[in-house]
């Protein structure tokens, strides 16, 4: 295994980690629970490693959440897509304002819609309705888009962004 993917797995491991202790932060928006540090990751995730890495996490924190009691069955299709969609939009270029715009529209609109199909049949939530999660969904990663940007802004001035990234390839 090359030095490269040893370094993306130990780092998708930490962000998996911050995201699941994250989630003990989360804040009740119209029914659910949102949990801007899992958006940060996303953001984190998409820039430094990829989309596919991005995605598989959002995918690991979402389950480790689920198992513990943190989270609800609406954390997959949200995290997953958000987190894809800054990755893909961020490698196809390479802007931060993009990958935070793929962040907030992949998990607001798109997570949010996606959802609506799994309120209404998995949890046997008759009420829901196909825009009933975006708002809450926005809220949450507009928060979690904003911190990213804080984070990030701070590691590019220290030039630990530009080590990371080399580290990384």
């Amino acid at each position: 295994m090359k030095k490269s993917s040893i370094r993306k797995l130990t780092l998708a491991g930490l962000l998996v980690a911050v995201a699941v202790v994250g989630s003990l932060f989360s804040i009740p928006v119209l029914g659910s629970k949102c949990s801007p540090v899992q958006h940060m990751v996303n953001v984190l995730a998409g820039v430094m490693l990829g989309p596919w890495y991005a995605c598989g996490m959002g995918f690991a924190a979402a389950l480790i959440r689920n198992l513990l009691g943190l989270g609800s069955l609406l954390a997959f299709p949200g995290s997953m897509i958000g987190a894809l969609l800054c990755g893909l939009l961020y490698k196809a270029w390479p802007k931060l304002p993009v990958a935070y715009v793929g962040e907030v529209f992949g998990t607001g609109i798109l997570g949010g819609m996606a959802s609506y199909p799994i309120a209404a049949v998995l949890m046997n939530n008759s009420a829901a309705a196909l825009f009933t999660f975006v708002p809450s969904f926005l809220v949450s990663t507009a928060v979690g888009a904003a911190i990213s940007v804080i984070v990030l802004a701070a590691l590019k001035r220290t030039q630990v962004f530009s080590q990371l990234e080399g580290a990384l390839r």
